[in-house]
C-alpha cells in the first residue's frame, strides 16, 4: 500500500489517481495525525508524504516514526515550499526522495518504485538514498504534473 499525506485535497486526489493507475493500492490522508491514529504505518511500503502540513508537519511525522522504531515506510517527500535546510534534514534521515512541485509524473512513479523496492527488500542498506528533482528540463505537451500548472 502507497499512503499518501497531503493537506491539499486536489493534490490527494490527483496523486491518488496517478499511483492506482500503475497497479498500487492507495490510502490517502488529510494530516500527519490522521495518519497516525491510523496505523497504517506498517502496511504502507511507501509514503508520499507533503513538507508543509496544517498542523503536525512532514518532517515531525518521519522524526515521530523514527522515534517509534520505524525505518519503514520509505518517504518520498513532495514541496512546492521547502528551504534547502528542508531537504538537507529529510535526506540525513533516510528520505528515499525529494520531488518539488510541480513535479511530472514519471519522477514521481520512479520514487515510488524506488520505495517499494526498498521496502521489499529485506537486505537494503540503511543508507540515505536522496534525490532532489528541480523543474523538469522539458515538458512536453502530454506530460502531466502535479501540484502546479503548466
Amino acid at each position: 500500500m502507497i499512503s499518501i499525506v497531503d493537506d491539499e485535497g486536489c493534490v490527494r486526489e490527483s496523486l491518488s489517481s496517478l499511483v492506482r493507475s500503475v497497479g498500487y493500492k492507495v490510502e490517502d490522508f488529510a494530516s500527519a495525525e490522521s495518519f497516525l491514529l491510523e496505523g497504517k504505518w506498517d502496511e504502507t511500503v511507501c509514503l508520499i508524504l507533503d513538507v508543509r502540513l496544517q498542523g503536525m508537519g512532514g518532517l515531525e511525522l518521519q522524526r515521530r516514526l523514527a522515534e517509534m522504531g520505524r525505518e519503514h515506510p520509505p518517504i518520498v517527500f513532495i514541496s512546492g515550499h521547502a528551504t534547502e535546510k528542508e531537504q538537507s534534514w529529510a535526506s540525513t534521515r533516510g528520505a528515499v526522495a525529494f520531488l518539488r512541485k510541480p513535479f511530472n509524473d514519471e519522477s514521481l512513479l520512479n520514487a515510488v518504485r524506488d520505495s517499494v523496492a526498498r521496502a521489499r527488500t529485506e537486505t537494503a542498506p540503511r543508507v540515505s538514498l536522496f534525490c532532489f528533482f528541480g523543474e523538469p528540463e522539458a515538458v512536453t505537451a502530454n506530460d502531466r504534473t502535479i501540484g502546479g500548472s503548466r
